[in-house]
């Protein structure tokens, strides 16, 4: 297969149907020849609150975690036992776009951003990066594929999507006790009704974004 910077196409994601991912775009992007291969995915487009944070992940070979996943498809328990393995077996980089920066720039914009800083905060040379999603963020540091649903496909996404999930759920639960009121340890700044009936109460906090809606 050759890459390119466009997407493959891919069916909506169904947990009823969802295969496990594998490492065949790894594999075919050079994994076992000694070319680092990173996964790059990212949490927090759609919230209210908090910032948008991106996870770029290259596994070894020789230590995929078994039951690796998209992290959609995993309970908060796998997630949390899943990242454990991770952070000791494979190379880690995380991008942090915070809510000035996502007014600034679009949620869209802010999330490409936090993915190119991931890759570019991994520590080593990536030579390769499969992004999740329809396009690959500009400026990258390496040849880039995008894939549509990448992380129900590749297992280098899926572990950037666990990183990136865990990562961020923990930001906001910490979060919550600077920002009383609003139940971010909960919904971790998603737009539920118990949120809107805090915002409307208490007004918007520091970490709450202003231009939400506004995609590009």
């Amino acid at each position: 297969m050759r890459f390119s910077a466009y997407a493959v196409p891919s069916p909506t994601f169904d947990p009823k149907t969802h295969l496990m991912p594998d490492f065949k775009f790894e594999t075919q992007a050079g994994a076992y020849q000694g070319r680092n291969i990173c996964g790059v995915d990212e949490a927090g487009r759609g919230p209210l609150a908090g910032p948008v944070i991106a996870a770029a992940v290259i596994l070894s070979p020789e230590h995929i975690p078994d039951g690796l996943n998209d992290s959609k498809a995993l309970s908060h328990s796998a997630r949390e036992r899943l990242l454990n393995i991770l952070v000791q077996k494979a190379k880690i980089g995380i991008g942090i776009s915070e809510p000035g920066e996502i007014d600034r720039i679009n949620i869209l914009w802010a999330s490409m951003t936090a993915m190119r800083r991931a890759v570019e905060n991994i520590g080593i040379s990536v030579d390769y990066a499969l992004i999740d999603g329809n396009r690959v963020p500009p400026n990258m540091p390496c040849d880039a594929h995008a894939i549509v649903k990448g992380d129900a496909k590749s297992l280098s996404i899926a572990a950037a999507s666990i990183v990136a999930k865990v990562t961020r759920d923990r930001i906001m639960t910490e979060s919550d006790s600077r920002f009383p009121g609003y139940g971010w340890a909960g919904h971790k700044g998603y737009p539920t009704k118990a949120h809107r009936a805090a915002i409307e109460t208490l007004g918007r906090s520091a970490a709450h974004r202003w231009t939400f809606g506004r995609k590009s």
